[in-house]
């Protein structure tokens, strides 16, 4: 019974789900016909390893308005503002304390949105590089669909063995819980961004009370995006403009940057979790034990069948990243992984270490 549940579940995913697996869509480049101001606002703490190329490739944008780059440096010691830089498009901000209730990485973009006076604002990490064509391709999309907010899933790092194994299963199952098709289509409820390129209407940011109405989200894109498709329609796809040049050389790092906040995506409720962790085995568990544990009947053949159904959904996110289609084998392995790591995040919490961007808390005092 669980196993033909367990395959439910799968005909609904592959077949209903808004086709989250099929790893689209992606913006080609191009270049609007109406060019607001754009200021470009990064928030940066102890990014001396990457700042460099990243204000390089923003301040070089061939957008034919006119820009400039904030990047708030907060408080750094690591001498990343120096790092990264002069140039006439670049104003530096020293970030203030961070007052109680703020987290960290929201503290310094709003000082950075305070600074600004363009009527469009791009949001983006300290460890993204950009195409030339990038905010070009963002602002003409804006303009021609007439959105409130465009957001990009960044290519990630994906160049050793962790990262193979476990950065585009973190992409794919972002999908699977926010698949873009439904985040894209107004008549949607589901609403998701991704911080690394967040572009995004000056007047709707206003209309949703600023970044001060969202300042203890630790989930901060995808609280964004919610609140803004409210009062429009937002776009959400995957760049092959802009792309994290921030590496995850062992599995430690990947699981890190999972079990900083997946407990804060369960509301920090251990109901929640169990829930969760019961059907993540459900979709993740019970297929790889049929094929693998109970001998060569219609069970096991079943269990194949559901692995075959989950391997091919994983193909395009493969494909995406150029890592070799035999790597879905492994998608259970990689699935307890990421329960373990959501674990890991709840205990955490309960243990008093939460959630931290660059070694300040996201909430309460600062660190």
């Amino acid at each position: 019974m669980i196993l033909l549940l367990s395959f439910a579940i799968w005909l609904y995913l592959a077949f209903f789900h808004g086709r989250f697996w099929d790893s689209t869509p992606e913006l080609a480049p191009a270049t609007p016909l109406d060019t607001p101001d754009v200021d470009i606002i990064i928030p940066a703490r102890d990014e001396v390893e990457t700042i460099a190329p990243v204000i390089a490739s923003l301040v070089s944008q061939d957008y034919p308005g006119h820009f400039r780059v904030i990047l708030v440096d907060d408080n750094s010691t690591d001498g990343t503002a120096e790092a990264a830089g002069t140039h006439e498009r670049l104003t530096i901000l020293t970030g203030q304390e961070k007052p109680p209730g703020w987290s960290g990485k929201l503290w310094a973009l709003s000082q950075g949105a305070a600074a600004s006076t363009a009527p469009v604002i791009l949001f983006a990490d300290a460890d993204i590089t950009h195409d030339p064509r990038h905010l070009s391709t963002l602002v003409a999309k804006m303009k021609t669909d007439r959105l409130e907010m465009v957001s990009e899933m960044v290519r990630l790092n994906c160049t050793s063995l962790p990262e193979k194994f476990l950065i585009p299963a973190f992409i794919y199952f972002f999908q699977m819980l926010y698949p873009f098709a439904r985040v894209n289509n107004p008549r949607s409820r589901v609403a998701a961004g991704a911080g690394g390129t967040v572009l995004i209407k000056r007047a709707a940011l206003e209309r949703i009370g600023g970044l001060e109405a969202m300042r203890d989200a630790l989930i901060d894109d995808v609280t964004l995006a919610a609140k803004v498709k409210k009062t429009g329609p937002v776009y959400l796809g995957h760049s092959n403009l802009a792309t994290s040049i921030r590496p995850y050389p062992v599995a430690k790092d990947i699981w890190d940057m999972i079990a900083r906040t997946a407990f804060t995506q369960l509301r920090y409720s251990a109901f929640i979790l169990i829930g969760t962790i019961i059907g993540l085995a459900l979709v993740w568990l019970v297929f790889p034990f049929a094929t693998l544990c109970t001998g060569f009947g219609w069970r096991a053949a079943l269990g194949l069948a559901i692995w075959s159904i989950a391997a091919l959904t994983y193909f395009p996110t493969l494909d995406r990243y150029n890592v070799h289609r035999a790597y879905a084998i492994a998608l259970p392995a990689i699935a307890l992984f990421y329960m373990a790591a959501t674990v890991g995040s709840a205990v955490n919490y309960w243990l008093g270490r939460g959630a931290k961007w660059k070694a300040r808390a996201y909430t309460g005092e600062p660190s």
